[in-house]
């Protein structure tokens, strides 16, 4: 299956082949993390952990199940959600008497204690997190980490004394997703959604895409501003230093497993994966290559560079199956391992270990007396190297056009004057999905695509 030919079946084709995730759970959207993509997951999740608690954040974890009185407090909140969550009703045989929503987010579930945590000045900035299962009841057609109904999720919740400290929350959170797709090798761009797409009770939202082969942006998360929207409703207020009682400025951010979705379609080829070495189960693979006579020498200096690059604490893995070499290669590259180590005789007797990268293909080799060294600086050099080339794929992934004719297949650039009519009208009109505009307002010269009026640039897509 070819990646740029039909981007849809080769992304289901390659998730299967790659043992990532199993689909048939007797319920749709809802699918069995296997080993090795759910192992993807929880490197990347550590990665999501590390940045959170080095900034002052502290990890939580709430009930699943919210009643429905807290759930329908916030009115924009219950619209926004309420076609989307899932209901339990009974208890056993006995009907409750208030229902419950399974968790879709987590404002609804948090913020009643929230008032109950905070109240003086000095209890903030409260700044938590937690990574946890969300459930939506996604219509559209599923399809794995990037349309599903169970959606493993990180979110953070914090509050704040004024509207500029919660700002400045907002400007760390993008510090913080920074390095997080540093190590995920992910290109993204920052769009302020438009007011009838933002998060239900949001002052605004910036949503954090990237672009897809198809010529289709994926959402991988949002970083919103609530002002007070919802510490009103939830009476979450305190104490300030005169005395006086105020209500609290709030954000949250949160991103998905579409992180994993994300990593897949940006960086496979058509043989397969190709992961960022940060977030690789095995960062690299080593493949005894021996010949007649010599299969237990060479299979104890596999051992040795093995135990080598494990106590330098790189993720390896030792195939020592009986198999053919190339169909361990061709394995191995299914699966998108970073670095290809082959150990044959002639290798050992020059006392090297010849290695392939799986992001270009370059085959070198590397002196076993500086193998940890050497085998750490080629998984940087291919880190840098996947993190610029997709990055030079955003950049390229936008099309500007100043008419609606003959609209490419494409993420689209264009000018809008921001009224809510000529949004609407440019999004049923032409079947695309209005993005908003850039958060980092970029330069831009022309006029709204649909009215003529003086316009700023803003994007938009069909849906992944």
């Amino acid at each position: 299956m070819e990646k740029d030919t039909n981007f849809s079946e080769w992304y289901n084709d390659i998730v299967e082949k790659a043992g990532l995730s199993d689909k048939r759970y007797p319920i749709k959207g809802m699918n069995v993390w296997t080993p090795y993509g759910w192992k993807i997951m929880r490197i990347t999740d550590a990665f999501i952990r590390n940045e959170l608690d080095a900034t002052g954040h502290d990890e939580v974890c709430f009930p699943l199940l919210i009643p429905e009185t807290e759930f329908k407090k916030e009115k924009e909140h219950i619209k926004g959600f309420d076609s989307e969550v899932y209901w339990v009703t009974h208890a056993g045989l006995n009907e409750l008497d208030v229902r419950l929503v399974v968790r879709p987010t987590s404002e609804t579930a948090m913020y009643p204690m929230f008032s109950l945590w905070v109240r003086s000045h000095t209890d903030l900035p409260l700044k938590i997190y937690q990574i946890v299962n969300t459930f939506r009841y996604e219509t559209k057609q599923t399809r794995p980490f990037i349309r599903v109904r169970e959606i493993h999720f990180f979110e953070s919740h914090t509050c704040h004394a004024t509207e500029d400290e919660a700002q400045r929350q907002v400007d760390e959170d993008i510090v913080i997703l920074k390095k997080i797709m540093e190590m995920l090798c992910i290109p993204y761009t920052l769009l302020v959604r438009t007011e009838w797409d933002k998060f239900p009770g949001a002052y605004y939202t910036v949503g954090i895409d990237t672009a897809m082969p198809n010529g289709r942006m994926l959402q991988i998360g949002s970083i919103h501003h609530y002002r007070t929207n919802f510490s009103v409703p939830y009476e979450i207020t305190y104490e300030d230093a005169d005395g006086a009682h105020k209500n609290v400025h709030q954000t949250t951010y949160g991103m998905s497993e579409r992180l994993v979705g994300a990593m897949i379609g940006v960086h496979g080829d058509d043989k397969g994966l190709i992961l960022p070495p940060p977030v690789a189960p095995f960062q690299a693979v080593i493949i005894p290559i021996p010949a007649k006579g010599n299969a237990s020498v060479v299979a104890a200096a596999a051992e040795k560079i093995k135990d080598a690059l494990e106590k330098a604490g790189i993720r390896v893995k030792l195939d020592d199956r009986d198999e053919r070499p190339g169909s361990k290669f061709f394995d191995w590259e299914i699966k998108g391992v970073p670095l290809r180590l082959e150990l044959g005789m002639r290798d050992i007797d020059n006392n090297v270990v010849t290695f392939v990268r799986r992001d270009n293909g370059e085959k070198g080799t590397v002196s076993l007396d500086d193998l940890a060294p050497g085998v750490t600086i080629i998984l940087e050099s291919i880190r840098k190297s996947m993190y610029e080339k997709a990055w030079a794929k955003q950049k390229e992934c936008a099309v500007n056009i100043d008419s609606l004719d003959n609209v490419p297949e494409r993420t689209l650039r264009f000018g809008w004057c921001g009224s809510e009519e000529c949004g609407h009208k440019f999004e049923d009109e032409n079947d695309l999905k209005l993005l908003g505009v850039p958060y980092i307002p970029e330069e831009f010269s022309g006029k709204c695509i649909i009215c003529g009026k003086p316009a700023k640039a803003a994007y938009a897509s069909r849906s992944i």
